[in-house]
C-alpha cells in the first residue's frame, strides 16, 4: 500500500489498524507494526544496506512494515539497493507480510518510478487529506482530555483563530501540531498558575484561551513549531 499525505494525518495510526485488522481476519499471523525510515535501512557503505533491509523485513514478518518517507530511498545507489532488496523480499514473503510506504504525494510518485517492480507491488493507494479546523479542534480537545485537562468555553474559538493564521502546505503538522500547541499551552498555564499564587483544584486542570494565546505561532514560526 501507498499512504500519501502531510505529517500528522494519522498515516502511522491507520497502518497499525491495518496490521491488527488483517491479523484479526487471518491474513497476517501476528498483526504487529514495524516502523522504519531511510536511516534504519541504509548502511554506511554499499553492500551493507541489503542486510539491514532484510533484518527489518524479517522483524516485520507476520505484520506490517511501515516505511516512512519512503521517497527518500529514491535517487542514489544506497537507496536503489534498499528498494531492490525490498522488492525481492516482498515477493519472497508475500504470504505473511504487508509493506506500507508513506510520504508526500508528489514525492511518492517519484518513488514508484525508482524500480520497475514497485508500482505492481503497491497497487493500493490511500490519500490522507489535511484535517479541517473543526477536526483539529476536536483532536486538541481529545488530547487535552487524555491528559486530564478541561477546556474553558472560550478555548475552541481561540484555537480556530490560531489555526486561521497558520499557513497550510506540505509542512503543515495537523495532529502533530495540535500536540505541540497543547504542550505549549500547558507550559503557559503552569506559568500563569504559578504567578497567581494559590490556584484552586479546578484551575489546575483548566486550560484557558489566554494560555493558547501565549503560544499562538506566527506564520514564520508555524513550520518549526512541530518539527
Amino acid at each position: 500500500m501507498i499512504f500519501t499525505g502531510n505529517p500528522g494525518t494519522a498515516k502511522t495510526t491507520v497502518a497499525r489498524l491495518v496490521a491488527s485488522g488483517y491479523a484479526h481476519l487471518g491474513l497476517l499471523s501476528s498483526g504487529h507494526l514495524v516502523e522504519v525510515s531511510r536511516a534504519d535501512l541504509i548502511g554506511p557503505y554499499l553492500g551493507q544496506t541489503a542486510p539491514r533491509v532484510r533484518a527489518a523485513v524479517e522483524q516485520a514478518l507476520g505484520g506490517v512494515l511501515f516505511v516512512d518517507e519512503a521517497y527518500s530511498l529514491a535517487g542514489d545507489a544506497y537507496g536503489q539497493e534498499a528498494v531492490a532488496t525490498l522488492v525481492q523480499l516482498m515477493e519472497e514473503y508475500r504470504g505473511d507480510l504487508v509493506v506500507i510506504a508513506a510520504g508526500y504525494e508528489r514525492e511518492m510518485d517519484a518513488f514508484l518510478t525508482a524500480n520497475s517492480g514497485l508500482a505492481s507491488r503497491f497497487p493500493k493507494r490511500i490519500a490522507f487529506p489535511d484535517y479541517t479546523d473543526d477536526e483539529l479542534t476536536a483532536i486538541f480537545a481529545h488530547l487535552a482530555a487524555a491528559e486530564g485537562l478541561t477546556l474553558a468555553p472560550d478555548v475552541p474559538g481561540r484555537l480556530r483563530t490560531v489555526l486561521r493564521d497558520i499557513p497550510r502546505g506540505p509542512s503543515f503538522g495537523n495532529g502533530r501540531l495540535m500536540r505541540n500547541l497543547l504542550d505549549a499551552a500547558v507550559a503557559a498555564q503552569s506559568e500563569r498558575l504559578t504567578a497567581s499564587g494559590a490556584p484552586s483544584d479546578t484551575e489546575i486542570i483548566t486550560l484557558r484561551a489566554d494560555d493558547l494565546r501565549a503560544t499562538a505561532p506566527t506564520r514564520d514560526e508555524a513550520t518549526g513549531l512541530y518539527l
